[in-house]
C-alpha cells in the first residue's frame, strides 16, 4: 500500500505527513466533503514535470463550482497552485516518478449540511507511482452496484465521499477474483471502472462511453480521444451495451492511477484472441510519450 512521502502540504505550509491531519467534526470528515485530483510528476535526467498540471487544477475549480465549494477560487489560483506543487515536489526530492493527490477539504465544523461559505484547506501529498490495476492484462466484472447517476451525485466532479460507490463495485470485483469492476447505470449501460475510463474497440474504431453516461470526464480520456483522432483512428463516443464488451476485439482501461491498461476477460470471457490488440498497442505507446513529454501538445509542466 502507497504511504505519503515525508513532506505534506496542508493548509498554507509544508509539514511532516504524521502531522497533517484535519479535524473529525469537519464536513470533510462528516460528511466525505472534499474534492480532489490526482496527477503524474515524471522524474528523469534530474529534472521534474507534471502532466497536464493546468487540466487537473481547472478539474479542481469545476468539482468546486459543481458541489458549490465557493472559497477555493477566492484563495487559489493557477500559479499559487503551481508553485505550491513545485515546493512540495522540491521538498520530497523524488527519484522515480510519483503521484500527487490534491484535495480541497471542507473543514468548517458541524455545520450541518451546507457548503457556501465554509472553510477550506487545501491539502497536497507526493507517493509512488504504483498503478491501481494490472498493466499486463486486466479481468473485469459487471458490477451488481450502480453507478451514482449524475443527477444524485455529479459524475464530472471527483467528491470524495462519492468514492463509497466504487468501494463497494470494486470490493465485490476482488471478493469474486477480479481486477477491477465495470460499473453500469440504472439502464444497464457502460459506465467505467471503480477509478478509471474504458475503451473498446471494433472493427478498428475506438468506442468509449460518452461525458453523458454518468462518467467522470478524464483526462487522460481526452488524451487518449485526441492522441487517437492523430492516429486516424476512427473514434465514437456513445453509450455503450455491456454486450459489446464481451465481442470487442479489443478492450483498455485509462486514467492516472491506471495508466493505459488493457483488458483480457470480461465477465469470464477472453476479449479478442487475449492479448493487446494493434490499437490499444499504438494508444499505450502514444500515451507514455505524452505522459514523457514527448509530443508537442504542451501537456507537461516542468517543476522548477
Amino acid at each position: 500500500m502507497a504511504q505519503p512521502h515525508p513532506h505534506v502540504f496542508l493548509g498554507d505550509k509544508l509539514v511532516p505527513a504524521a502531522q497533517a491531519t484535519v479535524g473529525i467534526a469537519t464536513s470533510a470528515v462528516l460528511y466525505g466533503l472534499s474534492v480532489y485530483t490526482v496527477f503524474p510528476v515524471r522524474v528523469a535526467d534530474g529534472a521534474r514535470s507534471a502532466f497536464r498540471l493546468a487540466d487537473h487544477f481547472r478539474r479542481l475549480e469545476e468539482s468546486c463550482k459543481i458541489i458549490g465549494i465557493d472559497r477555493f477560487t477566492q484563495e487559489w489560483d493557477y500559479a499559487r497552485f503551481q508553485a505550491t506543487v513545485v515546493d512540495l515536489v522540491e521538498a520530497n526530492d523524488p527519484a522515480e516518478d510519483v503521484f500527487v493527490r490534491v484535495s480541497v477539504h471542507v473543514v468548517e465544523s458541524i455545520p450541518g449540511t451546507r457548503v457556501r461559505g465554509c472553510a477550506i484547506e487545501v491539502s497536497m501529498f507526493v507517493y509512488d507511482a504504483v498503478p491501481i490495476v494490472p498493466q499486463d492484462g486486466m479481468r473485469l466484472k459487471s458490477s451488481p452496484w450502480r453507478r451514482i447517476p449524475d443527477n444524485a451525485i455529479p459524475s464530472r466532479a471527483k467528491v470524495n465521499g462519492a468514492y463509497v460507490n466504487s468501494v463497494l463495485a470494486k470490493q465485490d470485483a476482488i471478493d469474486s477474483g477480479y481486477d477491477d469492476c465495470i460499473f453500469l447505470d440504472a439502464n444497464g449501460h457502460v459506465c467505467e471502472l471503480s477509478a478509471a475510463n474504458i475503451f473498446l474497440v471494433r472493427g478498428g474504431t475506438l468506442i468509449t462511453p460518452d461525458v453523458s453516461c454518468d462518467i467522470l470526464d478524464g483526462i487522460n480520456r481526452r488524451t487518449v480521444l485526441t492522441l487517437a483522432r492523430e492516429e486516424g483512428i476512427p473514434v465514437q463516443e456513445r453509450t455503450v451495451d455491456l454486450t459489446e464488451l464481451y465481442i470487442a476485439d479489443e478492450v483498455f482501461v485509462t486514467g492516472t492511477s491506471a495508466g493505459a491498461a488493457p483488458v483480457f476477460e470480461v465477465d469470464g470471457r477472453t476479449v479478442g484472441a487475449g492479448v493487446v490488440g494493434p490499437v490499444t498497442t499504438t494508444l499505450r505507446k502514444r500515451h507514455a510519450d505524452a505522459l514523457r513529454g514527448d509530443t508537442d501538445h504542451g501537456w507537461t509542466t516542468p517543476l522548477t
